[in-house]
């Protein structure tokens, strides 16, 4: 028992030199992808939300890939369960409020 509590700092050390990398690619993606939108945003998303508006008028979407339906189905599913998590957050419990 004392043999593998004294590997323990070893094996830690290696974990984290292996998880190093990594975290560092993880850390590059998250500071450019998880960034509130800026003001210097702002017009590049209304654009993007006239043309999603402009597309659903004149049926542009009929004319997506099967890989394309499948992602744009992926990121709505991904944005309800992120509403849900949000709303299981705010009251606190899984099912149900607290009345």
């Amino acid at each position: 028992m004392s043999k593998l509590i004294a590997s323990v700092p070893t094996l830690a050390g290696k974990l984290a030199a292996e998880a190093r990398p990594r975290l560092n690619v993880f850390m590059k993606y998250a500071k450019v992808e998880l960034t509130p939108p800026t003001p210097a945003d702002i017009p590049q998303i209304r654009a993007g939300i006239a043309r999603l508006m402009a597309g659903a008028k004149n049926g542009t979407w009929k004319n997506l890939t099967v890989k394309e339906a499948w992602l744009n189905t992926l990121v709505a599913v991904e944005v309800g369960c992120w509403f849900y998590v949000g709303e299981c957050i705010g009251k606190r419990h899984i099912v149900g409020y607290d009345v």
